[in-house]
């Protein structure tokens, strides 16, 4: 018995030993050097864009337009700063990793702050498993349109309304694990995360509603909201701190978020991703911004067909917030939306198409059908790339109905169409 197991370290120490062997020294060597301040380490992205748009005042300028930019009824044209992001992504070791990103917003309200700020713990990947894990300020990995350590919109300029809503309200920070395997031919990927910080997540889609843009939520920012009416002014600041903890201390109601991926041995990705912020509608401070239980569940798919891609995500969830009177909450809001996406590659062009509906529904004690909303957009994009450089043209329609437009003198239903025209740079 001594003498097969000698054998079997023997054969062991071999094998380790071949394997040492098939990596060149030089590139292992590089592997375990920290990269934190090499060129290497940090990229930059911006755009500049000339953009053409009719209809009401952008929510961005606290109105209730849906785009992000707005006009008063007629068509202005004006040359516009997109978004500027500066990425740092430090190597620690092989494995332990950093992004960090700083981000200018501009258009018709200049920002900036930081975007994400997360370590990341990687290992080598195993034969048919691997691991990952983040922790800090992050988008959950919802969004089928963003790409890049500056979640940038891949196929067109202005992202759809779940993944515009993603990028304002959905944003906390999380401990977050991965595990992928392969089970034959078929791929399995599930997520599961803690998450904190998120409390406010619901205000701005149940008084603004649901719109389409690429601005997001700096850290410590806030957003503007709407006319609000003076019952629900009474108790709601004109705007909302999407990035917070309503209850005092930290964490002390910590919510989730998880998500499975299945790819069978066809060109076609399901993925279904659940999300639960656990605040307490009853929680408020000192600026009465409150707690809102915010929960989602998005069901996404992409397929590959030839050149042509085609994208889908259908969301469905409930945000409720305040004290319960006469046996409702406050604020009791469903919200609901969904888009289809097809973008199909010429060349070096690519040309894409999206529609979407998406809508509101309000059963509160306080806020009822005055809130409610109903509406739906059209998106035709073109894209062309010239090494590090893009362009891209957009022409967006969008059609939404709201009733609480009465109380500023606007008709409830309002349409809006915006013509962009962008030119990005990455280095």
């Amino acid at each position: 018995m001594a003498s097969v197991a000698k054998r079997l370290q023997l054969r062991s120490a071999a094998l380790a030993a071949c394997a040492l062997a098939s990596v060149h020294p030089a590139a292992a060597h590089a592997q375990s050097e920290p990269r934190l301040f090499t060129a290497d380490a940090f990229q930059l992205s911006g755009d500049i864009r000339l953009v053409a748009v009719d209809g009401e005042r952008s929510w961005v300028d606290g109105g209730f337009g849906k785009l992000r930019s707005g006009s008063d009824g007629d068509f202005q044209l004006s040359p516009q700063l997109g978004n500027l992001s500066l990425v740092w992504q430090p190597q620690f070791t092989f494995s332990f990793g950093a992004t960090v990103v700083g981000s200018v917003q501009g258009g018709q309200r200049t920002e900036a702050g930081l975007s994400e700020a997360y370590l990341s713990f990687r290992p080598m990947r195993g034969t048919h498993t691997a691991f990952s894990a983040r922790a800090g300020l992050m988008w959950p990995p919802v969004s089928l349109e963003h790409e890049g350590a500056d979640w940038h919109v891949a196929d067109s300029i202005t992202p759809s309304a779940i993944n515009s809503w993603i990028g304002e309200e959905v944003r906390p920070i999380a401990g977050e694990a991965t595990l992928a395997t392969d089970l034959g031919e078929h791929k399995l990927r599930a997520t599961a995360a803690v998450m904190v910080a998120n409390d406010t997540s619901g205000t701005l889609l149940t008084f603004r509603g649901w719109a389409l843009h690429d601005r997001v939520t700096l850290a410590s920012n806030r957003q503007p909201l709407p006319p609000l009416g003076p019952v629900v002014g009474s108790f709601q600041p004109a705007f909302t701190h999407p990035l917070l903890d309503v209850h005092p201390g930290f964490a002390r109601h910590p919510g989730y978020y998880g998500k499975l991926s299945w790819q069978p041995p066809l060109p076609v990705r399901i993925e279904l991703f659940r999300y639960d912020n656990e605040a307490d509608p009853e929680d408020a401070n000192q600026e009465m911004e409150w707690g809102w239980r915010t929960q989602f569940t998005n069901l996404s798919a992409v397929a590959l067909l030839g050149g042509t891609t085609l994208k889908a995500q259908a969301m469905e969830g409930r945000t409720r917030m305040g004290f319960v009177m006469a046996g409702r909450r406050w604020i009791d809001c469903d919200f609901r939306s969904a888009f289809l996406l097809a973008s199909h590659a010429i060349g070096p062009f690519s040309i894409t198409a999206r529609g979407e509906a998406f809508e509101t529904r309000n059963s509160g004690s306080i806020a009822g059908e005055d809130y409610d909303e109903g509406g739906w957009a059209l998106t035709v994009a073109g894209k062309r790339s010239w090494g590090p450089v893009t362009g891209k043209v957009e022409l967006l329609h969008v059609s939404s109905r709201r009733e609480d437009r009465d109380d500023v003198g606007l008709a409830q239903r309002q349409e809006q169409t915006q013509l962009q025209a962008q030119m990005r740079i990455g280095w």
